[in-house]
């Protein structure tokens, strides 16, 4: 894959040094330099040590990367809500993993999307998961194409640029109706799937903003904004406030009608793309089993 760009320098300044600061990481460049990529500086070869200015043409040609065969195809089909050259965002349903594990090795959401490029013909199937939900939790999970697309979005997760809305529901009604949750989150160590909010010297620092949308009869519907991403951190936080979540059980939640997972869905997600320069918005609609549950509980109200 070859990824140009036209220069807009204020003065003279070293390839790599533009390139760095256009996401390339170091260890991309050097794959560049040892592994079949290279640098074309106005359609001509040239090492990264060499100066660009204003007006000249800078193209990357990414090595060819090689995938893992230990991970299996899965021919069962994918929600695509957004797709470009670059990345590829997928509606994950209920009750399916993110990656492979030695529990679920043959039909997660990485088998299926490595499925998906198998049959599309892509040049890279190698499959780079951006950002993961939890088994139980529905919703829209990125993938970068590429490497060089990987480290952009790496880089925009480390500084909390790309924007996740989650849809949720927790037992009881909270007495605010905005709120932030800023409590610190560790592992249980009596349990190796557990995390708990606990002193701040032990765990790292978790945010979580949450807003009511509607009270139902036992249980509030909340929009959830992380501003961090720690493992099981929404579970974690409201199970802390008292206000687990429905039909979370390993958090003190209990399942109710046609919830029998946690309430959790990750409805909308947001990133820049710096391949095409604009902000990515992308929107995925509630689950049906979510929905339902909504409806039931509207209903009784």
């Amino acid at each position: 894959m070859k990824i140009s760009w036209q220069v807009k320098v204020e003065s003279p300044e070293k390839i790599w040094t533009f390139l760095y600061q256009k996401g390339v990481s170091r260890t991309l460049l050097k794959d560049v330099k040892f592994h079949g990529g290279n640098i074309e500086l106005n359609q001509n070869e040239v090492r990264a040590s060499e100066e660009v200015v204003t007006g000249d043409e800078l193209t990357l040609t990414l090595p060819p990367e090689i995938t893992n065969d230990h991970v299996a195809v899965s021919s069962e089909p994918i929600e695509i809500c957004y797709e470009d050259d670059h990345f590829l965002v997928v509606n994950k349903p209920a009750y399916m993993a993110t990656v492979p594990s030695h529990v679920y090795s043959n039909d997660t959401l990485v088998n299926r999307v490595k499925g998906y490029y198998q049959r599309q013909k892509y040049e890279s199937q190698v499959t780079h998961v951006v950002t993961r939900l939890d088994r139980d939790t529905s919703g829209l999970v990125i993938f970068a194409k590429h490497h060089f697309a990987h480290s952009v979005l790496d880089r925009e997760l480390k500084e909390h640029q790309i924007k996740k809305i989650y849809t949720a529901v927790v037992m009881g009604h909270l007495p605010q109706k905005h709120g932030l949750i800023d409590l610190p989150i560790s592992r249980d160590p009596g349990s190796f799937i557990r995390r708990q909010v606990s002193a701040e010297s032990d765990g790292r620092r978790s945010v979580t903003e949450y807003w009511v949308v509607k009270a139902l009869r036992d249980a509030s519907l909340l929009r959830v904004q992380l501003h961090t991403g720690r493992t099981h951190q929404i579970r974690v936080h409201f199970s802390a406030l008292g206000h687990p979540l429905v039909g979370d059980v390993l958090y003190g939640g209990s399942c109710s009608g046609y919830m029998q997972r946690q309430a959790l869905h990750c409805a909308s997600i947001s990133f820049f793309n710096p391949f095409t320069n604009r902000q990515v918005k992308v929107m995925a609609p509630l689950p049906k089993d979510l929905a339902a549950y909504l409806e039931q509980e509207t209903r009784k109200l």
